[in-house]
């Protein structure tokens, strides 16, 4: 983390970054964090950021310098006062926690404070929360815990009320569609994964998967079918549609990845400033907004929506989608 991420994550999460510059400020350094929040909301990147902050030879106005030795030893994982303690296969296992204690107690160190991290805190098991758990209760010198979760109820009650909490906010879809940018998606498909999901990892995730984008180009053909006749969205339907969305989950998906296109004809036709789902569709869009009335385009999203109710009905998926198409084509609901 440099003075670029320290900045990302004061816009990002201002609360988070306020109060541990607060804290360190006026000396109130606690024992033991808890940071909780989803996936994707920086928490190993704050972590990070207190722990230089912690160590720092030579901060400024609250904040580590990112260039002292401190600085840049924490940032290459090579500070031997902070350990990142991650899961151990599935769980994290009492004998991490003990060798982690006996670490933080252990002499010869480099002065000043002492720094874990702990990934993924919920996947501790009995064992080695109960190891942690008394190490909280009776802390040595200089010692600062930091646990990262994205499942704060999986904590033991007990470990939570030794900790400070600090809570992280869902990323904005502005924020996520910046980080996935950054990751060197395009726009376009950043756009699309974040209506999807408000998840990075999970956002990447979709985005480098070929079946979603296989599913992406799907949905738009159906819009320029349906577009054209009735017939073709039919005969669409039986030689795309149905052999690509076979499970139900991958079903639903597909109808709000649908639902979103129609959404967007909305904004445009509106010209509202709303950060468009498909921004690579946007002059097809247009021409069909010019098309379409907007009681036809309320009608087309209404049959979307009941056509999701119907799926949770166990409806068969075939006939559902041909009731779909027909009903959008004739801007009635589906029935």
């Amino acid at each position: 983390m440099n003075n670029e991420d320290s900045a990302q994550l004061e816009k990002n999460q201002q609360a988070v970054y306020k109060r541990l510059s607060s804290s360190f400020k006026n000396n109130r350094i606690g024992h033991a964090y808890l940071f909780d929040g989803s996936r994707g909301t920086g928490k190993m990147a704050a972590a990070l950021f207190f722990a230089k902050l912690l160590l720092c030879e030579k901060p400024n106005n609250n904040v580590p310098c990112e260039t002292c030795p401190s600085c840049r030893r924490v940032r290459s994982g090579n500070h031997p006062n902070v350990t990142i303690i991650e899961p151990d296969g599935q769980d994290i296992k009492r004998g991490q926690m003990s060798d982690l204690i006996f670490k933080m107690t252990k002499k010869g160190y480099e002065s000043g404070r002492k720094i874990y991290i702990v990934s993924s805190a919920e996947r501790m098991n009995v064992s080695a929360a109960n190891t942690l758990l008394k190490f909280l209760e009776e802390p040595e010198g200089e010692v600062t815990a930091i646990l990262l979760t994205d499942a704060y109820q999986a904590i033991l009650p007990t470990i939570q009320s030794r900790c400070q909490r600090i809570s992280f906010l869902p990323p904005s879809r502005e924020m996520l569609i910046d980080a996935l940018v950054k990751k060197e998606l395009t726009d376009a498909m950043a756009a699309t994964v974040s209506m999807v999901t408000a998840d990075l990892d999970e956002a990447y995730r979709l985005a480098s998967d070929e079946q979603f984008v296989h599913m992406r180009k799907t949905v738009l053909k159906l819009v320029e079918a349906l577009d054209r006749h009735v017939h073709e969205a039919l005969l669409f339907i039986h030689s795309d549609w149905i052999p690509l969305f076979k499970e139900k989950e991958d079903f639903e998906r597909g109808l709000d990845l649908l639902l979103y296109a129609y959404r967007d004809i909305v904004s445009v036709k509106a010209a509202l400033q709303s950060m468009p789902t498909y921004p690579d569709q946007q002059q097809f869009f247009n021409n069909l907004s010019i098309k379409m009335p907007y009681n036809q385009l309320s009608l087309m999203m209404e049959a979307i929506l009941q056509a999701k109710k119907y799926l949770h009905s166990n409806m068969n998926r075939t006939l559902l989608m041909e009731q779909l198409v027909l009903n959008m084509q004739e801007g009635l609901r589906v029935v």
